[in-house]
């Protein structure tokens, strides 16, 4: 091909995709399409039809490329160069909430009373997938998930689906900086939505079960020809790593709004639903008006969300526990609907936790279709009274489990009837127990019970408690359905024609796994105690028990008074203790491991454990951390004589907290306990000697 047939060619190219991306914008971003569907086929197919005979005329931004036809292998990870941080939530209803976080934004800011209004940029939250889109001269290079705030997962492929991202920035070169990372959230409209899952219905296909859990689940998969057939859109707010290089026509506006702003100008959709604001009494407006407004937005929300506008104040405020101090999501109530009870049944946890469960006639709330909802406990139902057949208010606690909030008792039927929980497991007809004080049943037959075979398997089998190598979830599942393992003690007496009626089980693989069973029969007191799964026995009360004690004939015997001699273990630990060696079946169960050969060094009395550095410290961990498993910094913790608990009181010394953190962090902070990071844990022991390998 000549020079000149080449430019020609390359010409076209340029008309096409230019023409195709005005079409592209005035259908999928303002609903207000210019041609035919046919006519906008034959633009696609004549610029498709160049770039396959012309390879050297592609690029990365043309708008054919927004939908591969490769299946992706697993994705790769991306490091925002940037945190994507998780933002403080604000619960309060009304302006409690805008008022709280102001006062706290002037406080860090050191203002006088007397001093003028902060000013913010007010924004909905939306109930997508938060996203982060990298530019490299102002070409689409990467998409990546938020993942865990320090690595995301890459979507580029399917990212490059969604319409509503430019696969190039718009405006003039010279004003594009080199650098650009944008951050927003991806989403689904609901009209998208219904009529999305109504052709999926008429081709057999599975129906999307919600806005967001469609659009999460349409990018975080492998094939990116499925997120391109989904109606998925986008919107712009923020803005992560940057470099402007030698180019003085474009830098960082002074404000959030004008950042905003330039985004659009760039290319992104950027909600139109924002506003610039004085004080907290406009944010507490703009929280009203948004609320009011809700039900009648095409996409989901679940709050808003409050920004300093000054990004100089970003700047000072800083961050706190990996949270920015310059911005709150200020979330909504859940939405509620009314429906009837048709029954109540219970259901066995896996700790066995006896939870009655209401059936309720399906009804429409929160984006799903509700016909189960959680009655947690059987104070909840006499507090509440609730009955079969009653009238009830349901809501989607936090947007995702069903509860029922209050009974319609003005419209309660004749004869609806009362709830008794039962007295026995249904699962496996173990007693059910109480802890005194407490509102949970639980069934006692810990190692016996179906219910809880599987995590009760999986603990024993855990690296910490018995570390039976290659035991993992897939194999105990099939070990449990197919009836070979009923209780821990059956693994002792797998054969090697057993497991290989398995799936994907060959000779090898079997061999090993009986090697690993075997070689788990010779212990330690502690790891036995912690594998057979009390109720409230950690790993740090274990290794206390067994030092205690010395004997398991001995702890099995010991009454409350004598186990409540064993540091930390009170009246509610002391009870789950006795009452797991009360059940005959758990009794049968270690009776028949020890048969099997399962056995440890035993001392003829109490072994006193030697002081730690962190002795007397109680730590509870919540959230990711960057580079620690939660199980390798309970070691650290527990190695320097800290203790590690699953829940938060007036007596934990710290919460470690990673990214993701939840409840467990806010609790932390209504009861004043000290709150660090992992680099804070580190340099606490690296005072100790006991740092990371």
């Amino acid at each position: 091909m000549s020079a000149s047939d080449t430019d020609l060619k390359l010409d076209r190219v340029h008309e096409l995709r230019a023409e195709v991306e005005r079409h592209n914008r005035a259908y999928y971003e303002l609903d207000a399409p210019t041609v035919s569907d046919a006519d906008y086929d034959a633009l696609f197919r004549e610029l498709q039809a160049l770039e396959v005979a012309h390879p050297e005329l592609r690029a990365p931004d043309s708008p054919t490329q927004r939908v591969g036809g490769r299946v992706l292998d697993a994705f790769a990870q991306v490091v925002h160069a940037v945190p994507m941080l998780s933002i403080q939530t604000e619960t309060d209803t009304g302006a409690s909430g805008a008022a709280s976080f102001d006062a706290r934004v002037r406080k860090e800011l050191e203002l006088a009373a007397n001093a003028p209004a902060v000013e913010y940029v007010a924004e909905l939250k939306f109930d997508g997938l938060a996203v982060s889109l990298r530019y490299e001269q102002g070409v689409l290079t990467q998409g990546a998930t938020r993942g865990d705030g320090l690595r995301g997962e890459d979507v580029t492929q399917n990212l490059k689906t969604v319409r509503d991202i430019p696969l190039r920035l718009q405006g003039d070169a010279d004003k594009i900086p080199p650098l650009l990372e944008v951050r927003g959230e991806a989403y689904m409209r609901r009209d998208d939505l219904a009529r999305y899952n109504e052709q999926a219905k008429a081709r057999g296909e599975k129906p999307l079960v919600n806005p967001r859990n469609g659009a999460a689940g349409s990018i975080r998969q492998l094939d990116p020809t499925i997120a391109g057939r989904r109606p998925l859109k986008f919107f712009a707010y923020g803005i992560g790593a940057y470099d402007v290089g030698l180019m003085p026509e474009w830098d960082l506006p002074s404000t959030h709004a004008e950042l905003l702003d330039a985004l659009a100008a760039f290319g992104f959709p950027v909600c139109a639903h924002r506003a610039v604001v004085q004080g907290a009494e406009a944010l507490a407006d703009f929280h009203e008006r948004m609320g009011a407004l809700r039900p009648q937005l095409p996409f989901d929300i679940d709050g808003v969300v409050y920004k300093v506008n000054s990004l100089e104040r970003q700047r000072r405020l800083g961050f706190r526990s990996r949270e920015p101090r310059w911005a709150v999501a200020h979330k909504y109530p859940p939405e509620e609907a009314r429906t009837t009870v048709e029954a109540i049944e219970v259901q066995v946890g896996r700790t066995g936790a006896i939870t009655p469960v209401a059936r309720l006639a399906p009804v429409f709330v929160g984006g799903v279709t509700v016909t189960n909802a959680t009655l947690h406990n059987e104070d909840e139902i006499r507090r509440k009274d609730v009955r079969v057949g009653d009238t009830v208010i349901v809501r989607r606690a936090g947007d995702v489990i069903p509860e029922i909030v209050s009974v319609a008792l003005a419209a309660r039927r004749e004869g609806a009837t009362v709830f008794a929980l039962p007295q026995t497991c249904p699962e496996c007809g173990s007693g059910v127990v109480r802890e005194e004080g407490g509102t949970i049943v639980r069934c006692a037959g810990g190692l016996v019970c179906p219910a809880q075979v599987k995590g009760a398997l999986l603990h024993f089998a855990g690296r910490r408690a018995m570390d039976i190598e290659g035991l993992g979830d897939k194999l105990v599942e099939q070990l449990v359905e197919a009836a070979l393992v009923k209780t821990p003690a059956d693994l002792y007496a797998l054969t090697p024609l057993q497991l290989a009626t398995l799936e994907r089980m060959g000779e090898k693989s079997a061999e090993n796994l009986l090697n690993a069973i075997d070689n788990s029969k010779a212990s330690s007191l502690a790891r036995f105690i912690f594998a057979l799964g009390l109720r409230n026995v950690g790993e740090s009360t274990a290794r206390d028990l067994a030092r205690h004690f010395g004997k398991l004939d001995a702890l099995q015997a010991a009454d409350a008074d004598a186990l409540m001699q064993v540091p930390d273990v009170g009246p509610v630990v002391a009870e789950s203790i006795l009452d797991f060696f009360a059940e005959a079946h758990n009794r049968e169960v270690i009776a028949r491991l020890i048969e099997a050969g399962v056995h440890w060094p035993e001392t003829a009395g109490r072994i006193d454990a030697p002081p730690g550095p962190l002795s007397g410290k109680t730590f509870v961990l919540t959230g990711t951390l960057p580079t620690l498993k939660r199980d390798d910094a309970k070691t650290l913790i527990e190695t320097a004589g800290g203790k590690t608990s699953g829940s938060i009181s007036k007596k934990t010394d710290y919460v470690l907290a990673g990214s993701e953190a939840g409840s467990k962090l806010e609790k932390a902070r209504e009861l004043g306990v000290t709150v660090i990071d992992e680099a804070e844990l580190q340099k606490m022991l690296e005072k100790t000697g006991k740092i990371p390998s």
